[in-house]
């Protein structure tokens, strides 16, 4: 039995500042170009108002993006693009710059950490400060056996807790969150199916290097079977993601609820991300109104996840690799949103009009 309770979360999650996000609003009214004329920056603007408590906004000058990894057993039926157990070599490329997640964070300059909760390798091979947090080498093959043990789910969510905290605690004020995975999609597909209520083929994809459709049919199948898996235990999120999750979705999980318990805002990337939010509101129903959707990846179970949450991407070039790519390229959006209304001038107060006495008073002051 797991001694973490998930109920904590929903009293301990505030909602952003509603008085800070009106005040946002009347600020943007009296600035010189007129409010709507922005399209999604003023409602970005806002948003980041309630979310800092602050009018005018602060700036976003220290954001970071935290990629976790894992290897996922239902890899080896075929359901992806590349070999299973073999994202390690993902991780070794973001860790190169080779990637294209570090060749947009290098441009925007931001700094990009990767934690290996389940990659299938030995962790000698990798840095000490990307193993450190690992909980097991690779997750299991979810159709027919359960990813992680229910101790093993609690140490990953517990250490996305502590990474919440750790960047909380060292002023990072935006999280750009993403995955680094091999069979990754197809647990998320798995989770948000049964966090939805819908069958397999609705919200199976063909992941970040698109497979072909005898893949496709075996990813379908995979999810058909561990979604039987998961029925039984949608009334447990910890046991949900034990059974059909993974290390890095359960540690992904805990991170965005401890950042919404942190108040620190964070842009989700694609279908992994928007999986390990949808668990996360089951838990705490306030925790997606400290979230952004950075992008439409194209997946159909993230468009499914997000409609759920009534998150609206920021983008849509749908960018499958990966990695927190997509909500990389929304990061700008959000800056130029906090600048814009921070910065915008107001309009000087209007001047009385001349002539406005009322002639009658004006009449009998003189008489």
């Amino acid at each position: 039995m797991s001694s973490l309770n998930l109920d904590d979360f929903t009293d301990l999650i505030e909602r952003p500042d509603g008085g800070m996000r009106r005040d946002a609003e009347a600020r943007r009214e009296r600035q010189i170009v007129p409010p709507g004329s922005l399209g999604r920056l003023d409602e970005l603007g806002e948003w980041l108002a309630a979310a800092q408590s602050a009018v005018p906004v602060r700036a976003i000058e220290r954001p970071r993006v935290l990629l976790f990894a894992g290897d996922h057993g239902v890899a080896e039926l075929g359901v992806s693009a590349r070999p299973p157990g073999s994202a390690d070599q993902l991780v070794r490329a973001v860790l190169d710059g080779a990637s294209p997640a570090t060749v947009l964070a290098r441009r925007l300059g931001v700094p990009v950490r990767v934690i290996d909760m389940a990659l299938d390798c030995e962790p000698e091979t990798l840095p000490d400060e990307v193993v450190r947090h690992r909980v097991r080498r690779g997750s299991g093959r979810i159709d027919v056996e359960d990813a992680l043990t229910i101790e093993e789910a609690e140490a990953a969510f517990r250490a996305g807790v502590a990474l919440a905290d750790a960047e909380a605690d060292s002023g990072t004020d935006l999280v750009v969150l993403g995955d680094v995975s091999v069979g990754g999609t197809t647990a998320a597909a798995v989770l948000i199916a049964a966090l939805c209520g819908t069958d397999a083929s609705v919200v199976t994809g063909r992941g970040g290097r698109t497979i072909d459709d005898l893949a496709w049919m075996r990813k379908c199948a995979a999810v058909r079977d561990a979604l039987r898996r998961a029925r039984p235990v949608l009334g447990d999120q910890l046991q949900l993601l034990a059974t059909v999750g993974g290390a890095d979705l359960a540690a992904m999980t805990g991170f965005l609820l401890q950042s919404a318990v942190r108040k620190t805002p964070v842009i989700l990337d694609g279908v992994v991300s928007a999986a390990c939010a949808l668990v996360g509101q089951r838990v705490a129903f306030r925790a997606p109104d400290w979230w952004l959707a950075g992008q439409n990846s194209g997946e159909p179970a993230q468009a499914k996840a997000l409609d759920r949450m009534a998150l609206e991407p920021l983008l849509d070039h749908g960018v499958t690799v990966g990695e927190g790519a997509g909500a990389l390229l929304a990061l700008p959006l959000v800056q130029a949103a906090a600048a814009l209304a921070a910065e915008l001038p107001e309009m000087p107060e209007a001047e009385e009009p001349k002539g406005s006495e009322d002639p009658e008073e004006s009449e009998s002051s003189v008489g």
